[in-house]
């Protein structure tokens, strides 16, 4: 066991000597409902910066629309669970407002500055063969997408993106932790290699919802997600000198009872220590910065992330000091939201009309979980149907039924012919 430790010591100290530490974080959403994906990603800002990543090593991505927000009862101030503290004090703002999309979050992971020049901080991921590499993303998703605030990331973008750095030896070991539902989907389908010196984490498998937790009244929105809420607070106080990868992953998959987490890649990996991606300047699990790091809060409220606009909206409803006008008012959008919610998915339903004739094929194009094959024509095929229909962002349910998308491009039409049908039924429905 000494041995062991001492091992573990030295190739820590190696990399203090000869690798640098990078780190990419993202919350892809904005709006205040969506609260809790830009406080996960701050409280991992503070974890890295605390452990000892210098800020021109750490990327930060998010809309940044929540410290400051009117409904804010605390302003300039995030937090990430009950009565916790701020979490957004000294985070760096690289990338805001509509610079958070897809094609900045690849130009960045893959070191591209020039493509970044004039846009946000210009910061990128400038990492080389020696260095290690850490990547958080926190929004929503689907079937081999995440969400950003006004598009999509595509799971074959990120493979290729990973696949050309591995070629250019731009890193030598990467980390993804994604918290979104249908996460899975990112690295499953596609197999990512073992060979690669990758590994990554997902707060759900490739057909279910993550979940968020932590509803705080004072803000009447969800403070945390459950995946990221466990490790952000296992890292809280992991000795990063001797946890490991793999033993993260036990404690989140244990600890999250709401959905499955999965791990993909070279799990070969899961023997290195956290400290190789989340900081080596811990001191065995001491707090080196006036970041105040305050117990764990039981999780007894999580919810599934596509339910969390009725939960806030019954939340408040529930609120007895709500005037009898205000309760009326809820109920309204309340009804409101699943009026919407119908909406949404009788349009997929209306094109899958459209374009297949028989009711039983009908029903499996519906019925069945998407195994995508066609890429090309299903990314224009939910690009299309943000533009004409709903956009994900603010209708987040619509995500919830993208993978009827997939099948109709899998059942073998064209890309124009499905983009067609999505165009006429939502001109009509609008």
């Amino acid at each position: 066991m000494k041995t062991l430790f001492l091992a573990l010591a030295l190739f820590a100290l190696a990399c203090n000597i000869e690798c640098k530490h990078w780190a990419l974080i993202i919350a892809g959403s904005n709006g205040w409902y969506n609260y809790r994906h830009q406080a996960d990603v701050c409280h991992a800002y503070q974890i890295l910066h605390k452990n000892g990543i210098p800020d021109e090593n750490i990327v930060v991505m998010m809309y940044d629309d929540i410290a400051n927000n009117r409904q804010n009862p605390t302003p300039g101030k995030v937090i990430n669970k009950p009565d916790g503290p701020d979490v957004y004090e000294g985070v760096p703002k690289d990338y805001t407002g509509e610079d958070v999309t897809p094609e900045n979050f690849l130009n960045v992971l893959q070191g591209k500055s020039s493509a970044m020049n004039g846009i946000g901080s210009g910061k990128v991921i400038a990492s080389g063969p020696d260095d290690n590499v850490f990547v958080y993303f926190a929004d929503h998703g689907a079937p081999d997408i995440i969400a950003f605030p006004t598009s999509e990331l595509h799971s074959k973008d990120l493979q290729e993106a990973i696949t050309n750095m591995d070629k250019n030896n731009q890193y030598k070991q990467m980390v993804f932790y994604i918290e979104a539902c249908e996460s899975g989907s990112m690295f499953n389908r596609h197999k990512l290699a073992t060979n690669i010196n990758v590994f990554a984490t997902t707060a759900a498998n490739g057909a279910e919802s993550s979940y968020a937790c932590y509803f705080d009244k004072a803000r009447e929105t969800y403070l945390g997600d459950v995946y990221s809420i466990k490790w952000l607070e296992n890292s809280d106080t992991a000795d990063f000198s001797s946890e490991t990868l793999s033993k993260q992953f036990k404690v989140v998959k244990e600890e999250t009872n709401t959905s499955h987490v999965m791990e993909f890649g070279d799990l070969t990996m899961g023997d290195l220590v956290l400290g190789l991606f989340q900081g080596e300047n811990n001191n065995n699990g001491m707090v080196l910065n006036t970041t105040k790091v305050t117990p764990p809060v039981p999780i007894t409220d999580a919810v599934p992330s596509p339910d969390v606009a009725l939960w806030i909206l019954y939340h408040k409803l529930m609120d007895h000091t709500k005037s009898p006008e205000e309760r009326q008012h809820l109920l309204r959008e309340m009804e409101h939201e699943q009026e919407t919610r119908f909406r949404i998915r009788s349009t997929f339903h209306k094109v899958v009309e459209k374009l297949v004739w028989n009711p039983s094929k009908q029903k499996e194009i519906i019925k069945t979980p998407a195994a995508l094959k066609e890429h090309v024509c299903y990314k224009a095929a939910v690009t299309k149907f943000r533009q004409s229909c709903y956009d994900y962002n603010k209708y987040e349910h619509a995500l919830r039924h993208i993978y009827i998308l997939a099948n109709l491009c899998d059942a073998g039409f064209q890309t124009e012919t499905v983009t067609n049908a999505i165009e006429k039924i939502c001109s009509v429905a609008h």
